[in-house]
């Protein structure tokens, strides 16, 4: 079964009120259908999941206010528009002090080509995967933005080969 953290806005974080709210299996039914027919019209869903139209929207709204659904997207075949080249960047900071640690994660939310990055346990503090149309748009990446960037330590890339699986659907139970 699923819950959900909702945090009080009116905390910090180190004082924040956890409330818990619990996901029912009809409820992670229709995150389920959702995350791999996310045009689906209310009504199909609805007949998926077993419901009548009305209640079927009305579950739905609510795991969209409270946080279970994100957002709606498109996912794009990147060989289709030009972008070929998957590269995973593990990125090591001089010093992992606060203001460093934000000051990098700024920098990186500014790039487009960065499509996830991720702060790291082990031997580096970030990982990213990046995406490009060939090894030189990823070479001026990397000289011309990721290497100035303040703090940066080191770099180290691995270009993927192939995909063999990606998915975006997250195992519910």
């Amino acid at each position: 079964m699923l819950f959900q953290k909702i945090m009080s806005e009116n905390n910090s974080d180190e004082e924040t009120i956890m409330n818990w709210r619990h996901v029912d299996a009809i409820d992670t039914n229709i995150l389920r259908v959702l995350q791999e027919h996310g045009r689906i019209t209310n009504a199909e869903l609805a007949e998926r999941v077993g419901l009548s139209p009305s209640p079927c929207l009305v579950r739905t709204k609510a795991l969209e206010r409270d946080g279970f659904i994100l957002r709606y997207t498109a996912l794009l075949e990147p060989r289709a528009i030009g972008l070929s080249v998957s590269v995973f960047v593990q990125v090591s900071l001089d010093r992992q002090a606060e203001h460093s640690l934000t000051a990098f994660e700024k920098a990186i939310a500014r790039r487009t080509e960065v499509m996830e990055c991720y702060l790291m346990m082990g031997s580096s503090d970030y990982l990213l995967r990046v995406v490009v149309s060939d090894l030189d748009e990823f070479q001026i990446f990397v000289t011309g933005f990721l290497s100035k960037v303040p703090g940066v330590g080191s770099i180290r890339s691995s270009a993927a080969l192939k995909q063999v699986k990606y998915k975006t659907a997250l195992p519910l139970s």
